[in-house]
């Protein structure tokens, strides 16, 4: 094991086109790119680990609606996103 110790190496996943077409045409592009790397990873995870297409679209629709209303990350309280 090497790198520094306690930090976390999460599995890096490439943005699919479906899933930047819907932060645009939802207006929630720049949301998006506001948020931390990290999140902007997990949700891309979360919702292309989907096994179901019906899954996959649920999650989608989750993040969408939560990068509009701000001040949640994936159905918890994140102050820092909060919109005034």
């Amino acid at each position: 094991m090497s790198g520094k110790p306690g930090r976390l190496k999460r599995e890096r996943y490439v943005m699919p086109d479906y899933f930047r077409r819907a932060l645009e045409e939802y207006g929630v592009w720049e949301d998006y790119q506001s948020r931390p790397a990290y999140q902007q990873n997990d949700y891309i995870g979360w919702i292309e680990r989907a096994k179901r297409p019906q899954t996959r679209d649920k999650r989608l629709r989750q993040m969408l609606a939560e990068l509009k209303q701000g001040g949640i990350y994936m159905n918890m309280k994140h102050a820092a996103s909060a919109k005034r």
